[in-house]
């Protein structure tokens, strides 16, 4: 039995994403990462696995290879290509070189081969964890930045502007790929999966720049928006 870690040493609100079609295996992983604390949303297939990975922020995502609907790999590839950030553990019976070279060609951070030990799954996890906290606790936005840990604009004479949820999220997405010009389809899908109106981009837009200047973010005519300055 395997102790779970204080809940000291754990980073706030590290949420997982289990994509694993064996649902005995799903099932016995579930419960592991709850005795650890951590917060975990399962898949079964590669669809679905995908809906989830556009619809919250997952510190780590760990997928099945072999999975149905969108296989593993593909799967990755789909969530890159949106700029989905989170860490990826890819999980498989496939232990070749070449199998473990392509997995991390599509996106993947890691990769385990199965069977495997617990504790370096775990062990595992939580580097992964690491690595997502140290790359997204601050991302620049011109002469400030986003603060992540504190959900806040850090203003150039340091002031911190509190944002919701939603405005952070917004926020974030646009500054995790400043070079983009974001679709406002593809920013509702990401950002708001739970809703249809059609302009709650706008919105937000409005609701950030009202509060940090109209600079912070930029309308790109015929394509969506993209990131701007404090």
């Amino acid at each position: 039995m395997i102790s779970p870690r204080n809940a000291e040493q754990l980073p706030e609100d590290v949420w997982l994403l289990l994509i694993e079609d064996d649902r005995d295996t799903a099932g016995m992983l579930v419960d592991l990462f709850r005795a650890e604390r951590y917060r975990i949303d399962v898949a079964h297939d590669g669809y679905r696995g995908l809906h989830l990975g556009l619809s919250r922020r997952y510190q780590v995502i760990i997928v099945d290879r072999m999975i149905p609907g969108i296989d593993g790999l593909d799967l990755v590839r789909r969530l890159r290509r949106v700029g989905v950030t989170g860490r990826v553990l890819m999980l498989t019976a496939l232990g070749e070189l070449e199998d473990r070279v392509s997995g991390l060609d599509s996106g993947a951070d890691d990769y385990l081969v199965k069977p495997f030990e617990l504790d370096e799954l775990l062990a595992r996890i939580r580097a992964l964890c690491r690595r997502d906290l140290d790359g997204a606790e601050s991302l620049p936005l011109g002469a400030g930045r986003l603060d992540a840990r504190r959900r806040a604009a850090c203003l150039a004479d340091g002031a911190m502007i509190d944002l919701s949820a939603r405005e952070f999220d917004l926020l974030h997405t646009l500054a995790a790929d400043p070079k983009a010009a974001h679709d406002r389809s593809r920013l509702r899908e990401k950002v708001f999966p739970d809703t249809s109106a059609k302009s709650v981009v706008d919105t937000y837009v409005y609701y950030l720049r009202r509060k940090l200047g109209r600079q912070v973010v930029r309308t790109v005519h015929g394509r969506g928006y993209q990131i701007g300055t404090l």
